[in-house]
This record gives structure tokens, sequence and C-alpha cells, in this order.
């Protein structure tokens, strides 16, 4: 409760503080002209400098803000809550798990000296997954038939199967590129078997269930099998 009450003071506050202070004018200085009120020790009659009580509805007296202002008001809305997850996973992907093939696979020694991790966390009821995606010594261009090349694919150790989930591709200046976010479901790779999507009907708690049966891997235009994968589990 306190955060959402800070966060909404904040925002009712935020137009009044716009102003940087070393450009608001010093009115220390200033010399009022006659008649002003400036120089007066008692303020006219009317003006509540001397009032002891606060006309009604100036809000000085009131011990609730109204409704609306955001300190006490029931409309704040609270701060979102952090979303639990129910699995995670941390994935290491390189070169020497990727695989070629469906019937026979064989091992194609993926891009040499690339590298990614995935770190993933799963909310099953709300099919959501949260996604920190760090990819290292990629060449070429992304390449892939799936709307991006960064995929979890339903398939175990040693073996190739349909991506399930399309993730942004990682970007970045230099060696490093990264992708973060979160998806939820329904999913879409962009990829269509048997007449549809290899997205669609997948649920993120398919992976809680068999983490073992799913990769992630990067696809690259110089190693179009797959630069680098890691199994989710096992």
């Amino acid at each position: 409760m306190k955060t959402s009450i800070t966060l909404c003071a904040l925002a009712a506050l935020q137009h009044v503080s716009a102003t940087p202070l070393s450009k608001r004018q010093d009115f220390s200085t200033v010399q009022y002209p006659p008649g002003t009120g400036a120089n007066l020790h008692e303020y006219p009659p009317g003006t509540g400098a001397n009032l002891h009580e606060y006309p009604p509805g100036t809000g000085e007296k009131l011990h609730e803000y109204p409704a609306g202002t955001g300190e006490n008001a029931p409309n704040c809305p609270p701060a979102n809550p952090i979303i639990p997850f129910t699995s995670t996973f941390h994935v290491l992907a390189t070169p020497d798990q990727v695989v070629n093939g469906t019937t026979n696979p064989v091992f194609t020694g993926g891009l040499p000296g690339a590298q990614a991790t995935y770190d993933f966390g799963i909310n099953a009821p709300l099919d959501l997954i949260c996604y920190n995606i760090r990819l290292t010594g990629f060449r070429g261009e992304y390449q892939s038939p799936a709307k991006t090349a960064t995929h979890v694919h339903e398939g175990a150790k040693g073996k190739n199967g349909p991506p399930r989930l399309a993730f942004p591709n990682p970007m970045g200046d230099g060696d490093v590129r990264v992708s973060v976010g979160c998806m939820q479901g329904p999913f879409t790779t962009g990829l269509i078997q048997n007449g549809q999507d290899t997205g669609t009907g997948f649920r993120v708690q398919q992976i809680q269930d068999n983490p073992s049966g799913f990769f992630a891997d990067v696809h690259s235009s110089l190693a179009v099998p797959g630069a680098a994968r890691g199994q989710l589990s096992g």
C-alpha cells in the first residue's frame, strides 16, 4: 500500500516539479510595486492570511484528500505486483549440440565461437514466459523460415522438432546481443506445418511438465540448422 500511495503522489506532482530549480525565478530580491501587499504588516481583510481557520474547501484542514488526488483515494490503483514464476530455467546453448535432420539427425557443429544463454521464467496458469537471452560470437544474418530466428523447439536431446516459441532476435552493438521481455499465449511462430502454425495450441505448461523435451536455439545464415543450441534440462 505504501508503494501505491507513493506512486500516485508522484504522478500527481510530476507537473509541479517539471521546471528545473536552476531555471525558476528567484523572488527573494524582487521589489514589489506599492499596493501589492508585500510590505503590509497585516494583509487586507478577506485575503485569508490572518484567518484562524481557512475557509471551507481550501483543503488546508482536510483529514482526507479529495477523491482522485491519490493520497487517500480508494480509486488509486495499487502498484502492479511482481508476477511469480512457477518454474525457471537457465540454458547454455553451444554449437556442439546442434543437429540437422529428423529421421537420422547428425551433429553439425553449429557456428564455431557462438554461444547463448537463455534465462526463462514461466507462470503456467497465466501461460506467460519471460526471457533474458544473451548471445555472443554470432556471425552472419539471422535466418529461419519462422518469423524470428530465436526459438524454443520441442525435441529431446540429439533430436529435432518444430519451434513452439519464437522470441525477438537478440540485438546490440559489438559482440554481445541481448533480447529481454515477456510473451503470453496464444503463441505463434510464423512457421506453418500440416496446415497450421507450429505455435498453435502450445502452452508453457508443457515446458514445465517436460523440460528435457525442449531446447532453445538460434539460427544464422552461416549455420541454418542452428548456430547454438541448449536443452532446457538434461
